[in-house]
């Protein structure tokens, strides 16, 4: 089954900043719902480790993240993909651009994933609208830590 997401949020920071953050894994570990670990195993690569809760199911995420189209300090996709056992399996990416806005930056991103197994089966609304949900989470702290 496959989704996509898009948003923007507004950061009270400076596109620099705002590009620094995105490729610090401690502030997208503090960012990312459920992150239980994250590491950097290239300047391009990550291993992450999430526990999320889908509706009844809840399960634990073991993935690698990889970062491309790198165009600092203005954009780059992000692709991962991660296996959550019988649960099942997510990947996806998105397009994350930065553009500043008056002393701010402007973040806007569209993302692709796509999910099969037992999460799957929990319909796509279920699934759309929880992962809306992670997305605007993540964001929105992402925003509150890097412009607060």
């Amino acid at each position: 089954m496959a989704l996509v997401i898009e948003g923007e949020e507004r950061i009270a920071a400076p596109v620099e900043k705002v590009w620094t953050a995105l490729n610090d894994p401690d502030v997208l570990k503090d960012c990312i719902p459920g992150c239980q670990s994250l590491e950097m195993k290239s300047p391009t690569e990550m291993a992450a480790t999430v526990v999320l809760k889908i509706g009844p199911i809840k399960a634990t995420f073991n993935g690698e993240v990889t970062l491309k189209n790198l165009k600092p300090p203005h954009s780059y996709t992000i692709q991962g993909e991660g296996k959550g056992g019988i649960a099942g399996f997510a990947k996806g990416g998105a397009d994350v651009t930065l553009t500043p806005d008056g002393d701010g930056t402007m973040l806007k991103y569209a993302a692709k994933a796509d999910v099969g197994g037992k999460i799957a089966q929990l319909g796509s609304r279920l699934i759309t609208s929880t992962s809306k949900k992670l997305a605007g989470q993540f964001f929105s702290t992402f925003g509150e830590k890097v412009g607060g």
